[in-house]
């Protein structure tokens, strides 16, 4: 018989409103690009990826060009992607970019989840 773990009530609050501040899905995401919220969409993928699709509006900022993000303003928050749910490249970035002061978000499941939602995909640069 396993154990299965009780985690502290005040702790998975505490765990659970981080994760709700600092994640958003791709549905809601969707949403916000209709509503034309003041958001910036951040690709951190290789250029060539980012060529072959994207998020429309997406701009590209691969590691590389992670300590200068041009086109990120304290004054808007940076929902952030990369490849997959199990690709962390967007949560180093994110990290990167929340130490420059920049309000960051990562979108859960990155662009594969973004694409398995359906929702549309730009190509190009």
């Amino acid at each position: 018989m396993s154990n299965v773990p009780k985690p502290d009530p005040q702790v998975a609050l505490k765990y659970f409103q981080q994760k709700l501040e600092c994640t958003t899905g791709p549905i809601e995401l969707s949403h916000w690009i209709e509503e034309k919220t003041p958001i910036t969409i951040v690709d951190v993928r290789r250029p060539e990826d980012y060529a072959k699709g994207h998020i429309p509006g997406a701009v590209n900022i691969p590691k590389e060009q992670w300590g200068n993000p041009k086109g990120l303003s304290k004054d808007k928050t940076s929902v952030v992607y990369c490849y997959s749910q199990t690709c962390h490249l967007a949560a180093a970035a994110c990290v990167e970019f929340a130490q420059k002061g920049l309000p960051v978000m990562e979108l859960e499941g990155g662009f594969n989840t973004w694409q398995k939602a359906q929702l549309e995909v730009a190509a190009g640069v």
